[in-house]
């Protein structure tokens, strides 16, 4: 008997049967109540097994949570005074028995006392779980399988690029302004996409004969021609269709097959030709140049696709003819004649020149002459003329107060380079080379000035009077 005056309670447990061990992937809300440094704390990818009901006496610090197919089970603890054991389940035992949690707290048998410290390891236990679960999802969300193809070599990869670029930089690709990635490098990668990069080659180009650098993601020549969109059929290449184009490029002559026409000898020809000049085309036609012949375009000129050239039969002669070289004027100076006198010291003579034409007819018909050589058979002889210089005397006494005017009138009609029909007389009073030297000029009377030629009819009148004039002379 207790001295209390309590009434002394003895609480009775009654066994419950065992229930069946469940296995389940717990959730993020019952990872997250695992106590922190927890023995359980698990690798991952690993599977848990929470705890189970016996029907014994429940307390909070006894919850068994254990990492399945990765820690092994644990003994059953012994039980404590006024408990009775856990019971072993069908799996192997060792595994506390479930417990439904719906919230802080939970798990607790009605009428057992609170365990705080339990649930201080219970919380960062769940919470370790929380991260490793979240950072598994993380994980497995980046990575992307996507299939790269480079220059038509492809690959599949997995990758945690965010974009084209990004891959393209973590596979060492590198990509310049002659290349074409696609999609462009910016668009944001999925898992299943399929990237293509092209590199760019640079091919120099003689497309018919004009030259020119172009670049092509093609791989052969004849995938390089369709992209360029250079007309193929019938070209003439200076390298296969089939060969392979490196990135460091190549050179590439072209010569497409035209249509050219070629007129000769009145007939008209149409060829289809890859000639690379007008003179292969007329060859090929049939057309034979002979001696001269020439075309409308020069033979080495380039054919143009739809051209019409025209041969020119060409047939020609050479015709020599002489012709005169003038001869020069040279004038001097001599103090010893009256001013105005001019008298000629040497006579000047043309000089001859022999030149060469070639006559040429086109087609038959006649061109201009051509001069094509020219020389000099005899050297021009230049005119010297003496020019006066002494001053003309005023007066001749005996003989100014005549009129001379009408004199000259009769003899010449007043001209001083008047000469007679037989060349013996000139001037205005008709003089004869003889008189007229006599009497201190120079030369012929009418290469001299008017002046000079009435001082010296002055004189000759002094002289001899009015007979050197017998049929003008009355008119003195």
């Amino acid at each position: 008997m207790s001295n209390s005056p309590y009434e002394t309670y003895e609480p009775r447990y009654e066994p419950q049967p065992p229930q069946p061990s469940q296995q389940y992937e717990p959730s993020y809300e019952a990872w997250s109540e695992a106590p922190y440094g927890s023995p359980y704390d698990a690798p991952y990818g690993a599977r848990y097994e929470g705890a189970r009901y016996d029907g014994a006496p429940y307390d909070e610090g006894e919850c068994d949570v254990t990492l399945l197919d990765a820690i092994p089970a644990a003994p059953a603890p012994a039980p404590e005074e006024g408990r009775l054991p856990r019971q072993q389940t069908s799996d192997g035992g060792g595994r506390a028995a479930r417990r439904r949690s719906t919230g802080r707290g939970a798990g607790r048998v009605s009428g057992g006392p609170e365990r705080p410290d339990a649930m201080r390891r219970l919380v960062p236990q769940a919470l370790v779980v929380a991260f490793l679960a979240g950072g598994t999802s993380a994980f497995v969300a980046n990575d992307k399988a996507v299939e790269l193809i480079v220059d038509g070599r492809p690959r599949t990869l997995h990758t945690f690029a965010d974009d084209v670029g990004e891959l393209l930089a973590d596979e060492g690709v590198d990509v310049g302004a002659h290349d074409i990635v696609a999609p462009g490098p910016g668009t944001t990668l999925a898992s299943g996409d399929e990237i293509a990069v092209r590199y760019g080659r640079p091919v120099h180009l003689t497309l018919d004969g004009e030259r020119r650098k172009v670049w092509t993601t093609a791989r052969t020549v004849d995938g390089a021609l369709r992209q360029l969109g250079v007309r193929a059929e019938g070209a003439s290449l200076s390298a296969s269709r089939s060969r392979r184009i490196d990135r460091d490029g190549l050179a590439l002559d072209v010569l497409t097959e035209r249509t050219v026409t070629i007129m000769a000898d009145g007939r008209e020809r149409t060829i289809r030709t890859n000639a690379a000049t007008v003179g292969e085309a007329v060859a090929e036609s049939g057309v034979r140049l002979r001696g001269q012949d020439t075309t409308s375009v020069a033979p080495e000129s380039f054919p143009r696709d739809g051209q019409t050239v025209t041969v020119m039969r060409i047939t020609g002669t050479k015709e020599v003819q002489e012709e005169p070289i003038p001869f020069e004027v040279e004038k001097k100076e001599d103090p010893s004649l009256f001013r105005g006198t001019e008298v000629v010291a040497q006579a000047g003579r043309a000089g001859v020149r022999r030149v060469t034409y070639t006559v040429r007819s086109v087609n038959g018909v006649k061109q201009k002459p051509r001069r094509v050589r020219t020389e000099v058979v005899r050297e021009p002889q230049k005119r010297i003329v003496k020019v006066g210089t002494k001053q003309m005397p005023s007066s001749v006494a005996g003989a100014d107060q005549l009129d001379w005017g009408s004199l000259a009138h009769c003899e010449s009609g007043g001209r001083p380079g008047a000469v007679d029909p037989s060349g013996t007389y000139g001037g205005l009073y008709q003089f004869d080379t003889r008189t007229w030297q006599a009497l201190g000029g120079s030369g012929r009377p009418q290469d001299a000035s008017a002046s000079e030629q009435t001082f010296r009819a002055k004189k000759l009148y002094v002289q001899r009077g009015a007979s050197p004039w017998p049929h003008c002379g009355r008119r003195l």
